[in-house]
């Protein structure tokens, strides 16, 4: 994905933790790492999370702890590469980064991150704790169709990957591009491995939209100027739907890709108590639940979704694979961008 990584391998080899209290296992552990953060008194986030919505999740955080918290938010692929950059130098800034998977597995691969523990941990799925155990999923999402109520009668909307390739469609279909956006890449990756390329090189004869953000497509079937979403995320539409905007997801049969987005912290985690403290928060009933307010979805057993909304047991997903992402993302992107001639 990114050739430049393996580089680090030996530079990082010796390791840079900060001291922190991670290795202490008595019953007060979280609040001598309370204790320890305040008077760290900072944290530095790196993060694609949405700049609007940050406040709801961080000042629970800095009220119940005392903790300031500075966020530099980018693009995925700026996130890593400021992330790589520091790592390179041995010369951190951040604390805790928040992304997609396929960048935090290639950051696990090159032990940038060091692993972490949470009591809370045991409450969440299996599958969104690594064996590795160097980072741990904060939300997940589904990258769904959809579709313009006002445009399209429910009677004739598509169900399947299939149905989007009905010429009726031509010239009415919006989709997010994978070279900007590490969702949409993971969405592409699971598409293309179960469906075939040849999907995709059937539904670039529709004329697509293609947009430069994971947000754009469903904000431009809310807004009318599509039709038809192909893939994007489904906590867009769940949100506009609230608001009163003429949208709808559809979960097509043949599956829907999952988009996972996760915590990690660096070896060299400046503030290295505030970090584990902050990734613990997200991990607890409360952190989540903010997320399940900001229309994601959680994988903690005891969180409430969306009234209303189809459960994750009731969907039919496709398998997320972080690493298969990370090592195919360049021959994804040029192999996309080929066929759709962008």
């Amino acid at each position: 994905m990114h050739r430049w990584i393996p580089l680090l391998a030996l530079a990082l080899a010796q390791g840079t933790a900060a001291q922190s209290l991670f290795d202490y296992a008595g019953p007060d552990r979280m609040e001598r790492i309370a204790a320890a953060a305040k008077k760290e008194g900072t944290l530095t986030i790196y993060t694609t999370f949405a700049e609007k919505d940050q406040p709801a999740l961080l000042d629970p955080f800095e009220a119940k702890y005392g903790v300031k918290v500075v966020v530099w938010r980018a693009g995925t692929d700026k996130v890593l590469q400021r992330t790589v950059a520091e790592a390179r130098a041995r010369k951190y800034s951040v604390d805790v980064i928040h992304f997609g998977a396929p960048e935090m597995e290639a950051l696990s691969r090159e032990k940038i991150l060091q692993a972490v523990t949470s009591p809370v941990h045991k409450d969440l799925h299996p599958g969104s704790v690594p064996a590795h155990r160097e980072w741990a999923a904060t939300l997940l999402s589904v990258w769904v169709q959809a579709y313009n109520t006002n445009l399209v009668r429910r009677e004739d909307l598509p169900k399947t990957y299939a149905d989007l390739l009905d010429p009726k469609w031509k010239g009415k279909i919006a989709k997010g591009h994978p070279s900007y956006s590490g969702a949409i890449l993971t969405a592409t990756y699971e598409i293309s491995r179960d469906l075939g390329w040849d999907y995709f090189e059937k539904l670039a004869q529709q004329k697509v939209l293609q947009l430069q953000s994971a947000a754009e497509p469903p904000r431009k079937i809310s807004e009318g100027e599509r039709a038809v979403q192909a893939d994007g995320n489904d906590y867009s539409l769940e949100l506009y739907k609230a608001q009163g905007r003429p949208v709808e997801a559809v979960y097509a049969t043949e599956g829907t890709p999952q988009i996972v987005v996760e915590t990690g912290i660096p070896r060299g985690a400046p503030n290295a108590n505030a970090a584990r403290l902050f990734q613990h928060f997200l991990y607890s009933v409360a952190g989540q639940q903010i997320f399940i307010d900001f229309a994601h979805r959680s994988f903690h057993s005891q969180v409430k979704d969306r009234p209303g909304r189809p459960p994750l047991s009731a969907i039919k997903t496709m398998r997320a694979d972080p690493a298969a992402v990370e090592a195919q993302s360049e021959e994804i992107k040029a192999h996309y961008a080929k066929i759709f001639g962008v």
